[in-house]
């Protein structure tokens, strides 16, 4: 059997519980047809980049299978038919990563923009000099009185 990994977005007006039962009977109909969930992640209620059936937020839960190509065609027939499923996608992938996703990890966890060398966004201040164009030599001259 290969591996899967399956995002779907449900409109924002439903409960949690009530999004829960969605993953609850989508994981029921791979096991009917020989699959198995692996891990499930709800990642929350999110704002959308854009507007989606008149929705400008949607609950995202991913799922992580292990099941046949017979049963992800029924689970995305199914999700197609659902009219509290905005959009799904399903992705082959060589194997089921334990770990959290990196939706899950918190930010400070996450490698940042402060965390690379040279300072971040905008360089290294503590080394910055301002430099100007010596008119006369064509060379750079550092401003006097600079930090």
């Amino acid at each position: 059997m290969a591996f899967y990994e399956n995002v779907f977005i449900a409109r924002q007006d439903l409960a949690q519980p009530q999004v829960d039962a969605l993953a609850d009977q989508f994981t029921a109909t791979l096991k009917e047809l020989g699959g198995e969930v692996k891990k499930r992640e709800y990642w929350g209620l999110r704002s959308l980049t854009f507007r989606i059936k008149k929705n400008r937020k949607a609950h995202y839960v991913m799922l992580c299978i292990e099941a046949p190509a017979k049963a992800i065609a029924e689970m995305e027939r199914t999700m197609g038919l659902n009219e509290d499923i905005l959009r799904h996608l399903t992705v082959r992938v060589d194997a089921i990563d334990e770990a959290p996703s990196a939706m899950m990890q918190k930010r400070d966890e996450r490698e940042g923009r402060g965390d690379r060398e040279g300072g971040g966004r905008y360089g290294d201040r503590d080394n910055f000099r301002p430099r100007r164009r010596d008119a006369d030599a064509g060379e750079p001259a550092a401003i006097e009185g600079a930090i």
